[in-house]
């Protein structure tokens, strides 16, 4: 009985987990259903988001590292504190002037190209937004804190053990992320299916020359999902920075999205969610019952080993479309 309640403890932290894996990868989704290319800077803009709402709360000066260096002066601080909401806020206008800047500068000259032209084009972003945010504000590693609960939630221990008679210790930040993820496949599902911007972001997904000759200006689209993915990816950076810190590694969560995209599709926002959450439990559980018998850290590749299953039998995941082309 003991053993049961624990495994059902692991299935509930896996679920959290995979909570956290989906806000990473809900960005992938919206960008590929855009533009139908695999956005590879993804993870980085979360990382980049997470390093700017550090650096806003903080007063730090942009770039304080590179002038100091070229002008010999001892730059700091502004010697001021952002609140948190003001500070999301204004991170949140720098992610969507990135947005901008990123189809000006990039996308535009990049109109009707092979996707792997435009996801070359992404793995330069992904170095290069992670070299700015360096130059930006430092490398060191940095605590974020926007005010989000901590911890183990006594609130749940208590519940659960009043009806099983076993506390689950479960984190209160994941309870959070839990709540904020689902509100936001919610608005993002609703803003895809049932308005006239969703529905040409999936124009221009199928066809670019298409989309232009009914009159859909791709340069919006494109302004408009990648400002959407860098508000998804600050929601992300700002659960794993609080989680873990802010801290270059952040950018490697993309890889732990790769599975999850795999198992949910690349174009459903609901099997962003769902593949995550297979992802989280899947992983708990198989280091619950075969870590031990192997040598343990299952959690590093199962993840990959169940995306490659998906891709044997079932390449267009769960939720994806099946896609039948002629030849």
């Amino acid at each position: 009985m003991d053993q049961l309640l624990y495994a059902s403890e692991v299935v509930v932290n896996g679920l959290m987990a995979g909570v956290m894996y989906a806000l990473v990868a809900l960005g992938f989704v919206l960008i590929y259903k855009a533009s139908g290319v695999f956005n590879y800077a993804q993870g980085v803009l979360a990382l980049f988001a997470a390093m700017t709402l550090v650096g806003i709360q903080n007063g730090q000066v942009p770039f304080a590292h590179l002038i100091n260096a070229m002008t010999g002066a001892h730059l700091e601080g502004f010697g001021w504190t952002v609140p948190s909401l003001l500070a999301i806020l204004l991170t949140a206008l720098v992610m969507v002037g990135l947005a901008i800047l990123i189809e000006s500068l990039v996308l535009k000259h990049l109109v009707g190209q092979e996707p792997i032209i435009l996801f070359m084009a992404t793995i330069g972003l992904a170095y290069f937004l992670e070299g700015l945010g360096d130059i930006m504000w430092g490398a060191n590693v940095k605590t974020l804190d926007v005010g989000l609960p901590q911890g183990l939630s006594e609130t749940m221990e208590s519940w659960t053990e009043s009806l099983t008679g076993y506390g689950f210790f479960i984190d209160r930040l994941d309870i959070w992320a839990a709540i904020i993820a689902a509100l936001l496949v919610a608005a993002l599902v609703a803003f895809s299916q049932y308005t006239k911007q969703g529905r040409a972001m999936r124009a221009v997904a199928d066809d670019h020359q298409a989309a232009l000759s009914v009159g859909i200006s791709l340069r919006f689209i494109w302004v408009m999902v990648w400002s959407i993915a860098g508000f998804v990816a600050l929601v992300a950076g700002i659960m794993w920075g609080t989680k873990s810190g802010v801290q270059f590694s952040l950018s490697l969560i993309a890889l732990k999205a790769l599975p999850v995209l795999m198992l949910g599709g690349f174009t459903s926002i609901p099997g962003a969610i769902v593949g995550g959450l297979i992802i989280g439990v899947g992983e708990k559980l198989f280091e619950y019952f075969v870590g031990p018998l192997v040598g343990g850290a299952t959690e590093a590749w199962f993840a990959y080993v169940l995306a490659l299953l998906f891709l044997v039998f079932r390449p267009q995941g769960l939720f994806g479309e099946k896609i039948i082309e002629r030849v």
